[in-house]
């Protein structure tokens, strides 16, 4: 596990709150990280018209604003190496491994080669397939099909 620092936006909402009936307030500030800067400054614009609805509240425009800063991360080299360290802690949540889609032109291509039938099969009457490759009906040229092998 190594240490890292990544950018973030820290919100800074300052307010003066004051309980029912009281005519002095409480200073106070709210604080809260997002990893991009729009989200900070929409959380910012909500957070200042929900005070500004509130007969207590004196939000402090000038001290409010998203800054940017950096905060200091824990990284792991794998998800084996993550389990390992933090599988035994009680509130462990394991992060969500989504795979990536599929390309649309492969996923295409595989789907067109599994509904033909094999040249062999089918006296070599286009369309039919040969391995992963597609053949299609005769134009009149002559052509030459190449193959990669991996």
């Amino acid at each position: 596990m190594d240490t890292a620092w990544i950018q973030v936006f820290v919100l800074t909402l300052s307010e003066c709150v004051a309980p029912a009936g009281k005519t002095v307030c409480q200073e106070q500030e709210l604080k809260m990280q997002f990893v991009e800067q729009a989200e900070c400054q929409l959380a910012l614009e909500q957070l200042v018209q929900l005070k500004e609805a509130a007969e207590n509240v004196i939000v402090y425009k000038d001290k409010s604003q998203c800054a940017p800063s950096a905060k200091q991360q824990s990284v792991y080299k794998s998800l084996n190496d993550v389990n390992e360290k933090l599988g035994a802690a009680p509130d462990w949540m394991p992060p969500e491994v989504a795979e990536p889609p599929a390309d649309f032109i492969e996923k295409s291509h595989q789907e067109r080669l599994a509904s033909l039938s094999p040249c062999e099969d089918v006296g070599g009457v286009a369309p039919c397939k040969i391995g992963e490759i597609i053949i299609e009906g005769a134009t009149g040229q002559t052509v030459e099909v190449w193959r990669r092998d991996k």
